[in-house]
């Protein structure tokens, strides 16, 4: 048996301490991937309820942001390429959050809109995530907050 009771040692083979990361435990990339990871996971948790993913409520977000707010701008603005921005809205179209019109000044320009029932779903999703940042947050003072949303816009700007 092994120190910690978790099966025989094999010789010559030391059991790796759970903490110990090894070389990979210098890439940022790694550090990134498990905190987006947590991030997520705590996500799904807290909107368990609501049957709503992260895309679907910044969608939302931005669309009562920006009422009327053309599809096309929504997918630049959120960084999802044109079929996946229209995916998520025909979903949330399909469940009365959203929809869809022309716009005045283009017509070939479609229009996003939030439902009342689409307002109503928002209202229960920001609360969550008050509760979901909350929680990140805690883990950081307000200056590293800052600097943290600093240094990850250098990434994804």
């Amino acid at each position: 048996m092994t120190k910690q009771g978790k099966g025989p040692e094999v010789p010559g083979e030391a059991a790796p301490d759970e903490r110990d990361l090894g070389a990979i435990d210098d890439i940022l990339g790694f550090h990134i991937r498990l905190a987006h990871g947590a991030v997520y996971r705590h996500f799904m948790e807290t909107f368990e309820h609501l049957d709503l993913t992260q895309k679907q409520v910044s969608v939302m977000w931005l669309v009562d942001d920006h009422p009327g707010i053309a599809q096309a701008d929504l997918g630049r603005q959120l960084q999802i390429d044109r079929a996946t921005i229209m995916a998520i809205i025909n979903r949330l179209q399909a469940r009365d959050f959203l929809v869809r019109g022309r716009s005045k000044l283009d017509g070939r320009r479609q229009t996003i809109n939030l439902t009342e029932a689409g307002h109503e779903a928002l209202l229960k999703a920001r609360s969550a995530i008050l509760d979901h940042e909350t929680w990140l947050k805690g883990r950081f003072s307000e200056r590293e907050i800052t600097t943290l949303i600093g240094l990850l816009r250098r990434i994804h700007d």
